[in-house]
């Protein structure tokens, strides 16, 4: 199990950028594959973005496809998402999540054998 610590939500206005960063406990951050998912009150989980061990694999929602940027940085156990020209639907608690799976696999079927943060706000005004 790894604990996540998601941080840099807050409030911007539309078309604005942020920056989430999740860092994860252990010494283990490699072989985790990683993402991010996001949640309105009242809706379901929707995926944002995930990304594979190395890195080298990465998938987005359509709702964020040339908006929204994965990475991660082994040496320092996080992973970012970078979030530009942002819009009033993308408001919601962002979540960064951790599975030994792959990161296709968590991208499809997330509540399976992964580890989640608290969650992080991002409120986008209009």
């Amino acid at each position: 199990q790894v604990q996540l610590v998601e941080s840099g939500g807050g409030l911007v206005q539309t078309g604005g950028s942020l920056r989430l960063s999740c860092a994860a406990s252990g010494r283990t951050f490699d072989s985790y594959a990683m993402g991010w998912f996001r949640q309105v009150p009242g809706k379901e989980r929707e995926f944002v973005s995930t990304i594979s061990r190395t890195g080298m694999l990465i998938y987005y929602g359509d709702s964020v496809k040339g908006r929204f940027t994965i990475s991660r940085d082994n040496a320092k156990n996080t992973v970012y998402l970078q979030m530009a020209n942002l819009k009033p639907e993308d408001t919601a608690v962002y979540y960064c999540a951790a599975t030994g799976r792959a990161a296709k696999e968590l991208s499809i079927a997330p509540e399976r054998s992964t580890d989640w943060g608290r969650g992080t706000q991002v409120t986008v005004s209009s």
